[in-house]
């Protein structure tokens, strides 16, 4: 994934679901749609659920689709924080540009990221602890589609 591609990614998710950014019309019944735009660029995440939740998020490249990540996930113990998981999502990394960092912690909340392969074609886990206990986890992968 070339530069431009990747911080573009970025911002996107920056300006939606971990930005807190604003839901569009949803596609389906009760889902979740965030869009994001810029030149011939077009990122679109959506999502079913909350505490136990699937989505996906794809890039589109002058109308042609490009990449796309599916995911699925759920909080699994107490004192979960979606705030904490946006403020770990925002930190996503320019080399591997799908959800959040390897480790982050904030206090009492340490967020997890494992990923193998690349933008072409990957797998990852992510996970929440609160003081050691694991209270959230989520399966993800994706890569180029055509």
């Amino acid at each position: 994934m070339d530069k431009e591609l990747v911080e573009f990614l970025i911002r996107a998710k920056k300006a939606t679901y971990a930005g807190k950014g604003a839901e569009t019309t949803p596609s389906r019944e009760k889902s979740h749609d965030l869009i994001y735009r810029d030149g011939e660029y077009m990122y679109y995440d959506t999502y079913l659920g909350t505490g136990k939740f699937a989505g996906e998020e794809a890039l589109w490249i002058k109308d042609t689709q490009y990449w796309s990540m599916n995911y699925i996930g759920r909080v699994t113990g107490n004192n979960f924080s979606g705030d904490f998981l946006k403020e770990a999502l925002l930190l996503v990394p320019e080399d591997k540009p799908f959800r959040g960092p390897e480790k982050y912690t904030n206090g009492d909340y340490t967020y997890d990221c494992k990923i193998d392969g690349d933008y072409k074609w990957f797998n990852g886990r992510e996970t929440i602890s609160y003081k050691g206990a694991e209270i959230y986890e989520c399966i993800f992968h994706g890569g180029l589609v055509e």
